[in-house]
This record gives structure tokens, C-alpha cells and sequence, in this order.
């Protein structure tokens, strides 16, 4: 692995919300005690999700709050070069074919599925769409992936049986995320991931991809979830209230006690910064020492 490079990545379908904040805040805090460089990409790829203007909105907030990026940030809307690229290379290694079904007869040929379960591909087209047009791109997924999540701990999961063959570009004629996260991961040598819990389970599929396309796997670590009062994951699409920046500095303190690192009072981020610095040491026996 080279110097540490973590990120911040957004996607602006709405403005920032506490439990984004305790995302942006982890990986800030990750890259600052590991002496590393600190990205945000703005993951605008799905477009008609994406009111104009919400990327501004959201750079604003950051800098309100003291979340300032190393490099300047990066648009997924502008980089469809870069992931037409890695698809040819895996259409052309055959890791990737065209697939003709709606999602009608996705979930027809998959049959019953548990209630907010995966609807798993059953692999209708991996030998043909029988002269069908090709409405998406899909990579051929084998067996399971395990994988080491530095809170959670040991993952598995078997991509054959819990997800199968996986959108790389949609019908509409968008990027998948998966693909394009794969690709500007490694295209801005990110060596650490933190985010969220409730994207761990994308982790195995960007795994596969990284490895099907000879890309290097950075390390994870997935924060707890903000949950809202009725029990669910804070969201966007739950109507999570934006962030109240008349008071940056106790947003920021919630965000902390959130990730279980209390502060005292002073200031915050420079407080924050000595509690993650004290807890990785906790955890592991040397900064740089951590898988």
C-alpha cells in the first residue's frame, strides 16, 4: 500500500444529514491521524436523482463544518471515459456480457425472495440474449468473498447464491455505482474506505471487480449507522433533516460521541482527531499496523 488516501464520496441527491456527517467525519479523521491525504468525489452518476445545485450545497457544508478536501473534488459525471474503459477491458476478457432482461423477468426467473431481500440475478443471459437486444452490463461473479472490515471484523459473502451477476451499466444507459467507485477508487490510489455500515454488503462486489480488472483492494472500516426514531437507517430518502450550521461546532461534538469518541468541550476537531489517534492505538499495536 502506498501513503494513505482516504476519501469522502457523497452522492447529492440531498444535503448532508447527521448520519453523513459521521461518515464524513470518520474518514477525516482516519486520513488526519494516519499523517494521510483526504479526497471528496461527488457521486453524481445517477443524474436525474441529483437536483442542480447539491453538490455546491454539500461542498458548502463541509467547509462550514471544517471538512476541507487535499486535492480538489472530482464529479462521477464527468469520468464516463474512465468506466467505459474498464468495461471494454472486461467485455473483452469476457468477465462481462450483455443482458436482455427487464426486471420483470429478473424477478420472475428468481423466483420468491425474503421481504427487502436481494433480488439475485439467476444468469439468463451469461450464454446469450438470444438475439434480444442488450439492455445492460452485467460482470460474471464466482463463489465467495471474505474479506477483513477493520471495525466489523471478518465478512463473507457468496456472490453466486446472495447477489449473482451484477449491473456494471444500466438499461437507462447510466454507470452502476459499483463499477464507478471501483474505477475512481483506484484511478485516485485510495488505500482506505471508511463509510457507513449500509454499504459493508457492496464491499464483496467491488472486491470482485477490483479483481477482475487487476485494481488493488484498499482497506475498510464501516462506521455505525445514525438511526432515525422509528428504528431506521437516517436517510435522504427518509427525510433526514439537514444540517443546522449555526452551530458547527456541536454538530461536529454529536458526530463524535456518535462514533464513540466523547469530547470535552474544547475544540472540536482538533479534540476529535487526539480520540481516533487514541482508539486506532487501542486497537492496534501501531498506527501503520492495521489491516
Amino acid at each position: 500500500m502506498s501513503a494513505y488516501r482516504g476519501r469522502f464520496a457523497p452522492s447529492p441527491t440531498g444535503p448532508l444529514h447527521a448520519g453523513s456527517l459521521v461518515a464524513a467525519l470518520a474518514s477525516w479523521l482516519d486520513a488526519r491521524v494516519h499523517g494521510g491525504q483526504w479526497l471528496v468525489r461527488i457521486e453524481d452518476v445517477d443524474g436525474p436523482r441529483c437536483p442542480p445545485g447539491m453538490d455546491a450545497v454539500i461542498l458548502g457544508q463541509l467547509a462550514a463544518l471544517g471538512l476541507q478536501p487535499d486535492e480538489p473534488p472530482v464529479w462521477q459525471s464527468r469520468r464516463g471515459e474512465l468506466y467505459q474503459a474498464a468495461l471494454d477491458r472486461l467485455i473483452v476478457s469476457g468477465q462481462a456480457y450483455g443482458c436482455a432482461c427487464t426486471r420483470a423477468e429478473i424477478a420472475a426467473a428468481a423466483g420468491p425472495r425474503p421481504k427487502h431481500g436481494e433480488l439475485v440475478y439467476p444468469g439468463t443471459c451469461r450464454n446469450g440474449t438470444q438475439g434480444r437486444p442488450v439492455r445492460a452490463w452485467r460482470l460474471r461473479v464466482e463463489g465467495r468473498v471474505d474479506w477483513q472490515d477493520r471495525r466489523l471484523g471478518a465478512q463473507s459473502q457468496n456472490l453466486e447464491t446472495e447477489v449473482g451477476d451484477f449491473v456494471l451499466k444500466r438499461a437507462d444507459g447510466l454507470w452502476a455505482y459499483q463499477l464507478a467507485v471501483v474505477v475512481d477508487d483506484a484511478e485516485q490510489g485510495i488505500t482506505d474506505v471508511v463509510r457507513g455500515e449500509d454499504l459493508a454488503d457492496n464491499t464483496p462486489r467491488q472486491i470482485a471487480l477490483q479483481r477482475a480488472l487487476g485494481l488493488p483492494t484498499p482497506r475498510y472500516l464501516h462506521t455505525p449507522l445514525v438511526l432515525a426514531a422509528d428504528g431506521h437507517k437516517l436517510s435522504k430518502q427518509n427525510g433526514a433533516a439537514a444540517l443546522d450550521l449555526s452551530d458547527p461546532a456541536t454538530l461536529l461534538r454529536e458526530a463524535a460521541a456518535r462514533l464513540g469518541l466523547p469530547l470535552q468541550g474544547g475544540e472540536p476537531l482538533v479534540e476529535a482527531v487526539e480520540a481516533w489517534r487514541a482508539a486506532t492505538i487501542a486497537r492496534f499495536t501501531h498506527l501503520k499496523d492495521f489491516p
